[in-house]
C-alpha cells in the first residue's frame, strides 16, 4: 500500500456497464464508490477498501491507474 501512495495514490474508476439485472449489494457498492450513471468517472484514493469494492464489481467497472 505504501508504494501506491508514494506514486500518487489515486485511481480512476469508470462505470462501463449498466446496473440493470445486478444484485442489490452490487448496486449499493457502485453507489459507495460514487458512481451514478453509465460512463461516470471518479478519482478515488487507492486503499484496500476501494480495491475490495472494485474486485467485487470487476464486471461493471474499469480501472485506470
Amino acid at each position: 500500500m505504501a508504494k501506491n501512495e508514494a506514486a500518487g495514490g489515486t485511481i480512476k474508476v469508470r462505470l462501463v456497464k449498466g446496473l440493470r439485472g445486478t444484485q442489490s449489494r452490487h448496486r449499493l457498492s457502485v453507489k459507495a464508490l460514487g458512481l451514478g450513471k453509465l460512463n461516470s468517472v471518479r478519482e478515488l484514493k487507492d486503499s484496500p477498501q476501494v480495491r475490495g469494492l472494485i474486485n467485487q464489481l470487476h464486471y461493471l467497472v474499469r480501472v485506470e491507474e
